[in-house]
């Protein structure tokens, strides 16, 4: 796997589950239901075999970004599932960006709009 297939992989994750209605609701809790109520990647294996490789990228997009964003970092970087959930977290947010509905929307997400978000993340 490389940091681009791993990305793809998440951004259809996102749009499958769009597509099946998570995230309708509060716009500001989208990246919250999509990428933190549900684990990306469940087992050991699977989360090593995800991140191949690209672990120790991944490693560092994670340290930089908790650093950033809580001023110290939390994730436990000797559990493979740890870092494949968190690294999904993190390309979530990225991916999200590339909706131009989620950022103009502030407010309520009804089914019509997820569908809209999923389709404009097919097209980035």
């Amino acid at each position: 796997m490389n940091m681009e297939t791993q990305k793809q992989d998440v951004r259809e994750s996102a749009i499958d589950a769009l597509r099946g209605g998570v995230g309708e609701g509060d716009s500001s809790g989208l990246h919250h239901h999509l990428f933190n109520e549900d684990y990306f990647i469940v087992g050991t294996y699977k989360a090593t075999q995800w991140l191949g490789e690209d672990a120790f990228e991944a490693i560092g997009r994670i340290k930089d970004y908790e650093v950033d964003n809580f001023g110290k970092v939390t994730t436990d970087f000797s559990d493979p599932e740890k870092v494949a959930n968190m690294l999904a977290y993190i390309l979530g947010e990225e991916i999200l960006q590339d909706s131009v509905t989620l950022r103009e929307r502030d407010g309520f997400l009804d089914l019509k709009d997820l569908k809209t978000i999923a389709e404009e993340l097919e097209d980035a």
